[in-house]
């Protein structure tokens, strides 16, 4: 059998960032609309630290206007929610990004609940959990599903039904709205978690295979069916030679790429593609809020 085919997340998320950009400059030209995108980072987290940068970076490459808070760790919780309410009515304000984790002493989920919806723009929120859930055209959806999403649809020429897809893992960011929307394609759709008796089985049987459990290189070859694709959202760090680390995911690569049908890489696969399903996400956002269509990004 060939070897798999390497789905570039990194090729594919420049495409949809220029479409972006493309969309945000005919907002300018014929709305007078500029998309603002606020991001919100407490504490001195390294990796935090380093996404915030990497999103500031590519909201201002696509023309978009990028506000950044950044807080001190020992920030009270209400301080916090005070500033997301004034960020819900802040009329330059489109999307609203707290970046995790957060402090202990911080409750995520009641900062979540605080963003409003309508610029909930990671589609964390409970109401846009439901609107998703339900199958509604008006729920803001996450970014890293809906970047694996736009790489499957590519890679099926946009036909994704009938597929028998299997996520690994459960989480409310990834697994379970994941599994909401390959629903949605006419996927069967099974979820497998700690608890699934033989996990091995059921993923064999998926020809579409979508890993985010956060255990390194935990799906292997014998895990796959032939020919299957497989889309690995899993961002671990292990120990490499001579004290070194490296990034791999929740994918065996280099033994599942001699079996499956195509594969995402880690790094350059999913993670390219949230940052840009953000960008898209925030372009949406305002578009609603100022009750104006898409435009094309073609």
């Amino acid at each position: 059998m060939t070897e798999a085919k390497i789905i570039d997340g990194k090729a594919f998320s420049k495409k949809v960032r220029e479409r972006v950009a493309k969309q945000v400059e005919r907002l300018k030209s014929y709305e007078k609309l500029t998309p603002g995108l606020a991001v919100v980072l407490v504490g001195e987290d390294s990796a935090s630290q380093v996404y915030v940068r990497n999103k500031v970076k590519k909201t201002e490459e696509c023309g978009m206007k990028s506000l950044e808070y950044h807080r001190d760790s020992d920030i009270s919780e209400q301080e916090l929610l005070t500033l997301v309410y004034s960020l819900n009515v802040n009329p330059e304000v489109n999307g609203i990004l707290v970046q995790l984790p957060l402090p202990k002493h911080i409750n995520p989920d009641k900062v979540i609940a605080a963003i409003a919806p309508e610029k909930d723009v990671d589609g964390f929120h409970v109401i846009n959990s439901g609107l998703l859930a339900t199958g509604s055209e008006d729920a803001m959806i996450p970014c890293t599903p809906l970047g694996c999403l736009l790489m499957l649809q590519d890679h099926f020429e946009g036909d994704l039904t009938g597929k028998r897809a299997v996520v690994v893992g459960r989480s409310n960011i990834v697994g379970k709205p994941m599994n909401a929307l390959l629903l949605k394609e006419n996927c069967t759709v099974t979820t497998v978690h700690s608890k699934t008796v033989d996990i091995e089985e059921e993923c064999r049987r998926a020809d579409i295979l979508i890993a985010a459990v956060g255990k390194p290189q935990m799906i292997k070859a014998d895990w796959v069916k032939p020919g299957a694709v497989v889309i690995d959202v899993g961002i671990n760090r292990i120990e490499a030679e001579e004290g070194k680390t490296r990034l791999v995911g929740d994918v065996d690569f280099d033994a599942v790429k001699e079996v499956a049908g195509a594969i995402t890489p880690v790094p350059g696969g999913v993670g390219p593609m949230t940052i840009a399903c953000l960008l898209a996400n925030t372009v949406k956002a305002a578009c609603r809020q100022h009750k104006v269509d898409e435009p094309s990004g073609d």
